[in-house]
């Protein structure tokens, strides 16, 4: 396979979002949904809709989450609108939580090493296109938080994030935890989810990442830690693949003192094995080419 272009610039401003998805030319059709993490109650470091809202507003987007499959502010639709509001994320955009009313709709993992399905909000067979906005972080669970992150339990429902942690054992949340699948289980299942929806938006799916507020936790984390390295830049890619990999890359090739406490992270959850993974299943490559912008 060729090597994959992801383009990079150290400006990080609302305007360099939009600048780097300029830079991959390509125009989003119709009805854009735009993936985002909207942040749990409590959590500091998660991006907020003030700076995400030009790139919204270039695409004309839709804000679009799912419902979490874990106690919080965001695991039931009617606790999940009102952080939506609380957050900012309604007063600037429309939004829309996919699973906000079933039946969630299933798409068929081709050649899925783990799982068979993919259980995905069913609002999102409303959307013609997606961006998708990442804040690339570490994660407690994944390693990391990146695109393939975004795609996988991002995209799914709450059944089908149960779904994908307990490797295809079960969809009720409410036993979600006694039923967890093997760590690499869980990494090679958010593979197979991510790439029902990177084919499905093939060629109309477009990825801007932002390393910044780099905590080794994610959003997710209503008490989470504060970041431990400076910001890094703004990367955009069509090759959701390449863009994990590159921003891993990054990390590991800087010299920031906050680098080795970020990698343990990553590491001691085998994070890049998600990568690897969604290599396997054809939807990018980890050959790349970083362009500076």
């Amino acid at each position: 396979m060729a090597k994959s272009t992801v383009y990079f610039t150290n400006e990080l401003t609302p305007e360099a979002v939009v600048k780097m998805y300029r830079q991959l030319g390509i125009e989003l059709p119709g009805k854009v949904a735009v993936k985002v993490h909207s942040g749990e109650d409590g959590n500091q470091n998660y991006l907020h809709p003030e700076f995400m809202k030009p790139v919204i507003d270039a695409v004309n987007g839709t804000v679009v989450e799912c419902n979490t499959a874990y106690g919080g502010a965001r695991n039931e639709t009617p606790k999940h609108i009102e952080l939506m509001k609380k957050h900012h994320w309604s007063d600037l955009f429309d939004v829309d939580i996919m699973d906000a009313e079933g039946p969630d709709v299933e798409w068929p993992v081709e050649n899925g090493k783990v799982l068979k399905v993919n259980y995905l909000g069913k609002n999102i067979e409303k959307y013609d296109s997606m961006l998708v906005l990442i804040h690339f972080k570490g994660h407690p669970m994944g390693g990391y938080g990146g695109a393939l992150k975004q795609l996988s339990i991002g995209c799914a429902s709450s059944a089908g994030k149960t779904y994908i942690h307990t490797g295809g054992k079960v969809t009720d949340q409410h036993i979600l935890w006694e039923n967890c699948a093997e760590q690499d289980t869980f990494l090679e299942a958010m593979a197979d989810a991510a790439s029902t929806v990177a084919k499905h938006f093939a060629g109309k799916i477009a990825y801007v990442a932002i390393m910044k507020n780099l905590s080794v936790d994610c959003d997710c984390c209503a008490v989470a830690e504060d970041p431990c390295m400076n910001d890094v830049g703004i990367l955009s890619s069509l090759d959701p693949v390449a863009l994990d990999r590159a921003c891993i890359d990054l990390v590991i090739n800087s010299n920031d003192p906050g680098r080795d406490h970020f990698m343990e992270r990553v590491n001691s959850r085998h994070g890049t094995h998600t990568i690897d993974s969604a290599e396997t299943l054809g939807i990018g490559t980890q050959a790349y080419e970083l362009v500076k912008v």
